[in-house]
Parts: C-alpha cells; structure tokens; sequence
C-alpha cells in the first residue's frame, strides 16, 4: 500500500510534467485543493487526459502500480475522483489498496 504522500508526490510530479506545456496563468498550482476538473480547473480536455496518462506512467515507473484511471468504477462514480488532487489521491489510494502492491 502506497503512503498519501507517496500518492501525491507522484500526483506533483506529473502536475509539473504538464506545467511545462501550459503557459505562465494556467500552470497548475501544487496543493492538495487545486481543481483538476469541472468549472474552476486550469485544464481543458485534452490537458485533463494528459494529467491523467502521465499520472498513470508515473505510478507505473515509479511504483510498480499499473493503474487505469479512465476504468468504468472511475467514470460511472457519482462524485468524480479528478475534482481536485486530494479526491484523485483518495482515489489511487483505494485502487492501490485493492491491487496489494506497495512502495
């Protein structure tokens, strides 16, 4: 099982990967409440999906933890685990958990 800071270490480090492409007032502040989706969120679509796969790479290469974020569980739930970065490491945590691997 993954640490929450393990979780989100990893969550930063791909939040900068994609702060590289974005320019200066849509970079992606590194806090636990920033807005991954929805109305308040710097990313547009395709910036969403790319958090998303650089976050799914980075588990992988890091931590041995193959995960799939865009899974049916992920999309059909009724609060949607890339609100903010605190719900989306909620998220890996219970997936993390679920798979028995850990760091």
């Amino acid at each position: 099982m993954l640490s929450e800071e393990e979780i989100i270490k990893t969550i930063y480090g791909a939040m900068e990967e994609i702060n590289d492409q974005l320019s200066g007032e849509n970079k992606l502040v590194l806090s636990h409440e920033t807005v991954l989706y929805g109305l308040n969120s710097r990313l547009d679509s395709l910036g969403l999906v790319n958090l998303i796969v650089e976050v799914e790479q980075r588990f992988q290469d890091e931590h041995g933890l193959e995960i799939d974020l865009t899974d049916e569980k992920a999309l059909s739930q009724k609060s949607s685990p890339f609100r903010t970065v605190k719900t989306l490491s909620g998220y890996i945590s219970s997936l993390s958990d679920n798979t028995g691997k850990s760091a």
